[in-house]
């Protein structure tokens, strides 16, 4: 019924950027709550951010000041700017969009490294 597609992952030093992209298709009416989960293997699926319907933004305590979520709801994609990437922030990352259900996105890996 939905699908959502991610891309933007990819290798990057420590204290570079990368921006992720996550689009929703399918029978998708009106707007929906947005986010994006990270999990490292062996840990919980840990969260990053969230943008809802109106436009508001939440964030993890961890990425605040570095990371900045937005949306374009005429694409229903949904943006991750990672700015200052730290060794840390590796791991695979997942959208995710509450419409009726939750659906996730493949996750795309980002690797933070020299």
């Amino acid at each position: 019924q939905v699908q959502l597609v991610e891309s933007g992952g990819g290798l990057v030093q420590p204290g570079g950027s990368l921006r992720l992209s996550c689009a929703a298709s399918g029978s998708i009416f009106g707007i929906a709550h947005m986010g994006w989960y990270r999990q490292v293997p062996g840990k919980q699926r840990e969260f990053v951010a969230r943008i809802t319907s109106g436009g508001t933004t939440n964030y993890a305590d961890s990425v605040k000041g570095r990371f900045t979520i937005s949306r374009d709801n005429a694409k229903n994609t949904v943006y991750l700017q990672m700015n200052s990437l730290k060794p840390e922030d590796t791991a695979v990352y997942y959208c995710y969009i509450d419409y009726r259900q939750r659906y996730w996105g493949q996750g795309t890996q980002v690797t933070v490294s020299s």
